[in-house]
């Protein structure tokens, strides 16, 4: 059973009051900037805003959620936040999880629950919004969510290096790793019939940006570049692997992938083909049944 509320109390009375399976929710209708705090850096905004129309709010006041998935304009903030989504800056600037600090979600039995606050700095006993974040909708409908804010960076400056083969792309990456470099970006790309590519970014004042792209020049040839390769995810079915960043290369190799993207300051690769099906945990199992004893949610 779809559901397109247009309403908070639509929603709430239709989890209430289900007894089947519910899905896909459409949250179209709750797509407004609830509040904008510029000098507190702090926004709270509903969840069926796509995250390019967050961004374009907030960007009148020099500031934006440092996330980039791919497909900003389609994406809303509720996938974002369900599916952990992020892109190339996830390097130098995390996931949403390090962003969000207040959630608000619908839970199976309509009641409407807040957690976290309003600020940067809150304590609010049992972290939900972490245990929400990537949970795929199987927990709660999240309405409603709170982030902090950065400035947009005066700057940013992307290069790519070409590499020979994996051999070569493994020794380079390591080198980089262990240069004094602040990277925002450090990506691998594979495709087919092509030697890989390390991309790289850096981000924050001009002169600093300016400063380590001359460094990186002398560590190795580079060109500069945009970040346009993450675009494969939205036009490829993939499935999403993660290990030390010093066994990227083993994994890529063990796949026998030519075509993937890899971000490889932190060991997480998108690589072609469908998610492999798992058995959820003990925990996951009971985290399930706690929020969703009705069983009217995705499964896990």
């Amino acid at each position: 059973m779809s559901l397109t509320p247009h309403t908070l109390a639509e929603l709430q009375e239709s989890l209430q009051n289900a007894s089947t399976p519910v899905g896909p929710i459409n949250l179209s209708a709750f797509n407004t900037v609830k509040e904008h705090i510029p000098e507190d850096m702090t926004a709270t905004v509903q969840c069926g805003m796509t995250l390019a129309a967050f961004q374009s709010q907030i960007g009148k006041h020099g500031q934006w959620l440092p996330v980039d998935p791919p497909g900003a304009e389609q994406l809303s903030i509720s996938d974002l936040l369900m599916w952990n989504h992020s892109g190339p800056r996830r390097l130098g600037f995390g996931t949403i999880r390090d962003w969000l600090i207040g959630i608000r979600y619908v839970s199976t039995n309509g009641e409407l629950v807040f957690n976290g606050g309003k600020v940067v700095k809150n304590v609010a006993g049992f972290d939900l919004c972490k245990l929400l974040v990537g949970s795929q909708g199987t927990l709660g409908v999240a309405v409603e969510a709170t982030f902090k804010l950065a400035p947009i960076p005066e700057c940013e400056q992307f290069c790519e290096l070409a590499c020979d083969s994996l051999a070569h792309a493994k020794r380079l990456m390591r080198s980089l790793r262990e240069s004094k470099l602040h990277f925002s970006v450090l990506d691998l790309v594979g495709k087919p019939d092509t030697n890989p590519l390390i991309i790289t970014g850096f981000s924050g004042a001009q002169a600093d940006v300016a400063a380590q792209t001359t460094q990186l020049q002398l560590l190795s040839e580079s060109t500069k570049s945009a970040l346009a390769h993450d675009q494969w995810r939205l036009n490829n079915e993939h499935h999403v692997a993660s290990v030390p960043p010093a066994s990227l290369i083993n994994l890529i190799q063990d796949k026998a992938a030519d075509e993937f993207v890899a971000r490889a300051g932190n060991g997480v690769v998108y690589l072609p083909g469908p998610t492999p099906a798992r058995t959820p945990s003990n925990l996951e199992q009971r985290v399930k049944a706690l929020f969703d004893p009705k069983e009217i949610l995705p499964p896990l």
